[in-house]
């Protein structure tokens, strides 16, 4: 099971605009929210770019560190679990099902929300800082897939941006879109969750079943 963080597991894409927003205008830049919303679901150093494009005279690593304490700050004031995600991801985890958070955030911020359980969340965290070619290219959900030794063909994939979603079915996943601040409607094949809350690990396994029995055999 491979879980996206911002937007899926947590509502932390606000935050993201926030600290963006916040960071232009101390160079005297403008940004608004549909500059935010653009970038959502893209990895860090993209952001960064379009944030020097837009006045921030940093580097690309220090845009990062600074928009990434910022997220962290908001998060440990709040931890925004989106509806009903903590639920079922605990149900994952109690089911002993290989389990792995892939994040385009760094690894502080995905090190933050996978101890802020009692139980360990993950099996396995793949964050910005280990692929060198982020989402929408399939490279941290293939590195998720050989880090946990299963075939990313017999995985589930949870995802709400667009980057993600062409991540995940690249790596060959079957992928559940679960929308937050982004329209998803462009992928006429994606199955749609409208919302995780009252969704159980048997309606994990009943998509499983249902999506790997049409594959036939390997």
């Amino acid at each position: 099971m491979l879980w996206d963080l911002d937007g899926t597991l947590l509502d932390t894409e606000p935050y993201w605009m926030i600290a963006e927003a916040n960071l232009v205008h101390e160079f005297n830049g403008t940004w608004s929210e549909s500059d935010g919303l653009e970038l959502v679901g893209s990895g860090l150093l993209s952001t960064a770019k379009k944030l020097q494009s837009r006045g921030v005279l940093l580097e690309p690593d220090e845009i990062v560190r600074r928009l990434t304490e910022s997220v962290l700050w908001q998060s440990q004031a709040s931890i925004p679990w989106r509806p009903g995600a903590l639920e079922l991801l605990l149900q994952v985890r109690e089911s002993g099902t290989p389990t792995a958070l892939v994040t385009m955030s760094m690894r502080p911020m995905a090190s933050f929300v996978a101890n802020s359980s009692a139980t360990t969340l993950f099996d396995v965290l793949v964050t910005g800082e280990d692929v060198q070619n982020p989402k929408p290219f399939p490279d941290a959900y293939l590195l998720a897939a050989n880090q946990l030794g299963v075939d990313p063909g017999e995985c589930i994939a949870l995802e709400d941006s667009i980057p993600g979603i062409i991540s995940a079915k690249q790596a060959g996943t079957k992928v559940i879109g679960v929308p937050a601040h982004v329209d998803l409607s462009e992928f006429e094949d994606l199955l749609i969750w409208e919302t995780l809350e009252g969704k159980s690990f048997r309606n994990l396994v009943e998509v499983a079943s249902e999506a790997f029995a049409t594959r036939g055999p390997r």
